[in-house]
């Protein structure tokens, strides 16, 4: 596999405010267990936190890259060239399109604590998704990525 000229990679990770409400989970699991002695309240503490932090960083580890002729989102790996134009969404545009504009068969890539995303067209006409939602922190230079990925690939 050849890598593209603009290979692209970015880690939705979780906001900060997440770790602090893992850390109150505990806090909370803790008080919970506070009647039953010291012991069971510091392995609520240790337990709720960690279960809490764990379930934060599963869901901010979701990955989207631009590899070679493929364009990676999450779970799905969508080849370059059966994906058309992509179109940046800011802060409103973006909540629209996640929200009344969606389209039940396109394919959402949805973290709502990013707030802009990218709206790229499938192209394939196999392929019964009409469009990709990537929520994205830099849409510009993803969609410049693909682009570039689109014309090397052809």
């Amino acid at each position: 596999m050849q890598l593209s000229a603009a290979p692209y990679e970015e880690r939705l990770t979780a906001p900060r405010t997440w770790w602090l409400i893992s850390f109150l989970v505990g806090v909370s699991f803790a008080l919970i267990l506070l009647p039953f002695g010291t012991l069971p309240l510091l392995g609520g503490l240790v337990g709720g936190t960690a279960v809490a932090a764990v379930a934060a960083s599963s869901y901010g580890s979701v990955r989207i890259r631009v590899v070679g002729d493929a364009l990676i989102a999450g779970e799905a790996r969508i080849p370059v060239t059966a994906l058309g134009e992509a179109e940046v969404l800011d802060p409103e545009e973006a909540r629209a399109w996640r929200t009344y504009k969606a389209d039940v068969r396109a394919f959402l890539l949805l973290r709502a604590y990013i707030p802009t995303a990218l709206k790229v067209q499938v192209t394939d006409p196999d392929d019964p998704t009409p469009y990709l939602y990537l929520s994205t922190r830099e849409p510009e230079r993803l969609a410049q990525a693909l682009r570039t990925a689109r014309e090397a690939a052809v």
